[in-house]
């Protein structure tokens, strides 16, 4: 079952993942994963090796859609096992050609209901990457604390080395 969410201009209906939306799901990450200036992932990885690490077992993968078209995805799992499992981690991705329709915002809210209903009680993201200033401000609106910082902690591939944020709230 997808939850719908109005905004101005469009319905976005976020739903479980399915095998079917695979390449929607690697046509959303694969450009962000080459760019490099984002995500801790490496560059270089083949389009099923990016799709093995969003879509693993311990994921719980979502999509967000307008009009039918795949255009964002996130997933959540416990950010540790045993005495953390009870706080989620997540990743978002949205595609280039719907940045600025609010679907990162309408993914990040159902993410978190989903993340309540699923038993745990905070998120944290373990390693938000500082000079991604739409990230940081998206969650900063949402209320996250920066609980640390890792100086230097992230090869940008056009401004060296940058700062990691680790950011948490209660849900």
């Amino acid at each position: 079952m997808g939850l719908s969410v109005v905004t101005t201009a469009d319905t976005i209906t976020i739903r479980p993942a399915s095998v079917a939306d695979r390449s929607a799901i690697l046509a959303i990450l694969e450009p962000i994963v080459r760019a490099g200036d984002t995500y801790a992932l490496p560059s270089d990885w083949s389009g099923d090796a990016i799709l093995d690490y969003w879509m693993a077992p311990a994921h719980r993968v979502l999509v967000a859609e307008i009009g039918g078209r795949v255009l964002g995805t996130c997933y959540l799992r416990p950010n540790q096992f045993g005495g953390g499992a009870h706080v989620a981690n997540a990743g978002y991705a949205t595609h280039a050609d719907a940045a600025g329709r609010g679907i990162a915002r309408a993914m990040a809210l159902h993410s978190f209901d989903v993340a309540r209903e699923a038993g745990f009680t905070a998120m944290q993201f373990n390693f938000v990457v500082a000079s991604n200033e739409r990230a940081v401000s998206l969650w900063r609106s949402f209320g996250f604390a920066e609980v640390g910082q890792l100086p230097g902690a992230f090869r940008h591939p056009r401004l060296g080395f940058v700062d990691a944020l680790v950011m948490h709230r209660m849900l």
